[in-house]
């Protein structure tokens, strides 16, 4: 039996342009779009209608599953509870990250992320989910197990993602003592004699495991089909490393060169948009927006705060002269489905899924009203 809904009265955000107008779903698919307001159906008075937003790097769900030091939340509450949160953020498609590769006081045990993998495919077999969930595999590749973390992943399908990140003093995020100092010293209250043993064990560890493991896992990853990004390059020499094992997505590159390097070598560069709300990083490297203004920012990620993804590109609407909204809505949609070969979805072109977004924005934060996922309402 078809099924139709036709909204009209609508800002249509597509990706070149925004027009008022009508949009018509039929059997979970954008069937067609027209300008003016005509057509009979639901009024969306006047709200601007999106693509429903494509998140690729999200650590939310480990804070629900873990959200204190030492608890584990059963695995399908935590599940449900960050779909919630996605959901009415407006994110119709989420690559959840699970951390892969620990240290012996920090990260999760083997088998702990492959638990969370099967609650997830539980949960999507149950239809307990609003968004669509795939995974992301951030893979430590200074860490001595990583591989054996991987290996849990193997077969599963839900895997389309995979970072390569070395978070040891030195290397790429932390280029700088007094960033690292910071980060790890001072949250975790460590003392002299304790964070100097803590940065030899991580410095040892990158040397002896990061180069072997990077290539280890970019050839599996090249094998399956999935999509490889880089995490935190510097430098020249870091983009071109990424070049040569096939990365096509550059996340949170810390210095204008590497971005553009980046960009230039046709990978998709990704920052936080939490860095763009908050106006900068919360770590001291480059700001988003230095990178929109340049023109070599392709992908918002929400990273930690998942509201962040929708309000976002309001913000570089407003604050940067030469991006109107049409383009700043790509980087959460059009661009991040494309990176990672998702091409039913990402805009509102007719033959594609109608995962769609109401949102009331005149000024300041804007409200999402209505969520649908292949035109069914989930919020």
């Amino acid at each position: 039996m078809t099924t139709e809904t036709t909204l009209t009265n609508a800002r249509i955000v597509l990706e070149d342009r925004i027009l008022t107008g009508s949009l018509l779903v039929r059997d979970g698919v954008i069937a067609d779009i027209s300008e003016g307001n005509s057509v009979a159906g639901v009024d969306m008075d006047g709200d601007y209608i999106i693509p429903g937003l494509v998140e690729l790097h999200t650590d939310h769900l480990e804070s629900h599953y873990s959200p204190r030091p030492g608890v584990r939340w059963n695995a399908i509450s935590a599940i449900q509870s960050h779909d919630a949160q996605i959901a009415s953020s407006g994110i119709t498609t989420v690559f959840d990250c699970l951390r892969l590769g620990s240290d012996e006081d920090d990260g999760f045990r083997v088998g702990e992320m492959r638990a969370i993998a099967d609650a997830l495919a539980e949960a999507r077999a149950q239809n307990r989910l609003r968004a669509d969930h795939l995974i992301h595999l951030r893979c430590e590749v200074s860490a001595a197990d990583v591989l054996d973390h991987f290996a849990d992943f193997k077969t599963d399908t839900q895997v389309r993602l995979a970072s390569l990140m070395d978070h040891a003093p030195g290397q790429r995020q932390f280029q700088t003592m007094e960033q690292y100092t910071l980060y790890y010293k001072t949250k975790r209250g460590l003392s002299d004699e304790a964070f100097a043993h803590f940065v030899t064990r991580r410095q040892e560890a990158s040397a002896v495991y990061s180069d072997a493991h990077r290539q280890v896992l970019a050839s599996a990853c090249a094998e399956r089909g999935i999509t490889v990004a880089s995490h935190d390059d510097a430098t020249l020499d870091h983009v071109a490393e990424a070049v040569g094992i096939g990365v096509r997505l550059a996340e949170f590159p810390t210095s204008i060169e590497a971005a553009r390097a980046s960009h230039k070598a046709g990978m998709s560069v990704l920052m936080g948009a939490p860095n763009v709300v908050r106006g900068g990083s919360h770590s001291g490297n480059i700001a988003a927006t230095d990178l929109a203004r340049a023109g070599v920012l392709d992908v918002l990620s929400s990273d930690y705060i998942p509201f962040s993804l929708i309000q976002a590109p309001f913000v570089l609407a407003d604050e940067i002269d030469e991006l109107d909204l049409a383009s700043a809505i790509r980087l959460v949609t059009a661009t991040p489905a494309r990176t990672v070969g998702l091409d039913d979805r990402g805009s509102l072109t007719p033959g594609k899924r109608a995962d769609m977004v109401r949102v009331r924005r005149e000024t300041g934060i804007p409200i999402v009203r209505s969520v649908w996922r292949q035109g069914e309402r989930v919020a």
